[in-house]
């Protein structure tokens, strides 16, 4: 074979592979024009070779973040180095619709990219090569098991019953806040409560009246709670809330709140109106306190005061309750 048509067999070859392999291979200028633009480019973007050649990437494709693009681009020029860039960092550089069947829920199609400086024979860098990979599915299988671990982590520390914290989640939270305190000083209260004659409930309403019961009072005590507290169910009818950088005046005047809102409200179970009252013990930080288990300690302490005291009230945790 003649070399002169071996090489034009080569440059055949060569055109055909450009144009058929599963990448985007787009060449530009310094000037940020298109002067490449093979079949996977064409294909997702539907727009010819003929029509974007010689135009601005950036007018062609206005969704382009311009600033971020040049960002990646000029070391490649100037340095002559190569640039890459992944999906987590940009979802994508040109928006293009997700035909994959697999994920085809995805809106777009996610893109790693990498930059390579195209040299002359002066070794100067006249154009740039952007190649571009469709890693649509690895990205969603990486997303939607992001998003399963979240679920999974949510679940492990919420209580099924309620949806407020389970007790090993918020005692975890209060400990650091304990140690915080510890380092920091400050201010913080712990209330704990429970509901009043709750045996009595479950004998007259059955279990499924109990938890409707306690199902009631964490919806009044969510709606009550701040977005820096921490609430959760400290184990049966009993509940705890942190409440954070919270004087005793403060913390007194949450759970008055949080105790009349429960008595004044009613439950219907099973066509039966079923009233419910809180007893609630408060202890507000010490620095006494060696350990967070003597802070649940004080304000279990004074709820059991409420308790004895005739129940439906608040009792604030005092020194002289240790030594009873």
């Amino acid at each position: 074979m003649p070399a002169a048509d071996f090489d034009m067999n080569e440059i055949h070859w060569l055109m055909d592979m450009f144009n058929t392999v599963d990448v985007g291979l787009v060449v530009l200028d310094r000037d940020y024009k298109v002067c490449i633009w093979n079949g996977f480019m064409e294909n997702h973007s539907g727009l010819l070779p003929s029509a974007v050649k010689d135009k601005d990437i950036f007018d062609l494709f206005p969704s382009i973040d311009e600033q971020w693009f040049r960002s990646k681009a000029e070391p490649v020029f100037v340095l002559k180095n190569r640039s890459f860039t992944i999906w987590e960092q940009q979802p994508y550089i040109f928006r293009f619709k997700n035909y994959r069947p697999i994920t085809g829920k995805a809106d777009y199609m996610y893109q790693n990219a990498t930059f390579i400086p195209l040299t002359t024979v002066t070794g100067d860098v006249g154009h740039i090569c952007v190649i571009i990979y469709d890693v649509t599915d690895e990205a969603i299988n990486k997303l939607e098991l992001e998003s399963l671990n979240k679920q999974l982590e949510k679940i492990s520390r919420t209580d099924s019953l309620t949806q407020l914290h389970n007790r090993g989640f918020w005692e975890e939270t209060l400990k650091q806040e304990f140690k915080r305190l510890k380092r920091n000083q400050g201010q913080s209260a712990l209330l704990m409560f429970d509901i009043d004659h709750f045996k009595r409930i479950n004998d007259e309403y059955g279990h499924s009246g109990g938890d409707e019961a306690i199902r009631h009072i964490s919806d009044l005590l969510r709606k009550t709670l701040r977005e820096t507290d921490t609430a959760g169910r400290y184990g049966g009818e009993e509940f705890a809330v942190t409440l954070l950088d919270t004087d005793v005046k403060g913390a007194i005047t949450f759970a008055e709140r949080l105790r009349s809102l429960i008595e004044n409200s009613s439950i219907y179970y099973d066509e039966q109106q079923i009233k419910i009252t809180v007893s609630l013990g408060v202890a507000v930080y010490e620095e006494s306190f060696e350990k967070h288990e003597q802070w649940i300690e004080a304000a279990d302490s004074a709820l059991y005061v409420s308790k004895e005291g005739g129940r439906n009230r608040v009792t604030v945790y005092s020194e002289d309750m240790a030594n009873e």
